[in-house]
């Protein structure tokens, strides 16, 4: 299936504003991979098919996901929204044909990150985060420029940015994944 095609589809999949939103991020994607030499068509791909099981309520998430014999976390049981991105590696794939792994983990990986990320996976976590769609975030300036010069630094701004949300409780439980890539991150920032 071709990214003509993939958008026609998800189109019909997801709200208007979670459409425009996967639109900004595949090109915010696309943008960076340039800028990075990563490959841009990849790049586009996951940046579009980033959030394409979102709209699906939350229980429908959890069965779905055991349907396909996909692990839920205990904090996935208790905050279902962080299986949409799991979920969407397996769409990619079933839905959508995209047989490359490291599209498929970039989807993945969208939300919470994980240590030593692949240069696509770092793309789509940031590009998910600064896309122009994206209502003002703190920081989100000095998060756009890190974006472009220096991504890991992006990267962990971008965490620090969320555990600090996330630990205000108004999330709920945060997600050990995110914590241990935080730590990741910044402790490649230190050795500079």
């Amino acid at each position: 299936m071709n990214r003509f095609e993939m958008r026609e589809r998800l189109e019909n999949k997801l709200t208007k504003k979670r459409f425009e939103h996967s639109l900004g991020v595949e090109y915010v994607s696309g943008c960076l991979a340039m800028v990075h030499g990563a490959d841009v068509n990849k790049a586009l791909t996951a940046g579009l098919l980033h959030d394409c099981a979102k709209c699906l309520p939350a229980d429908e998430k959890i069965a779905r996901c055991q349907k396909h014999g996909l692990p839920i976390s205990q904090v996935e049981f208790a905050n279902p929204e962080l299986l949409h991105a799991k979920l969407g590696a397996y769409y990619a794939r079933e839905k959508y044909g995209v047989d490359d792994e490291d599209i498929r983990s970039a989807i993945e990986f969208h939300t919470t990150g994980r240590p030593a990320m692949s240069l696509l996976e770092k793309i789509v976590f940031v590009a998910d985060y600064i896309e122009p769609n994206r209502k003002p975030l703190p920081e989100i300036d000095e998060i756009r420029n890190e974006a472009f010069s220096d991504i890991d630094a992006s990267v962990a701004h971008i965490l620090k940015n969320t555990l600090t949300y996330l630990d205000s409780g108004s999330c709920g439980d945060t997600d050990e994944m995110s914590v241990r890539t935080y730590k990741y991150y910044t402790s490649l920032n230190s050795e500079d």
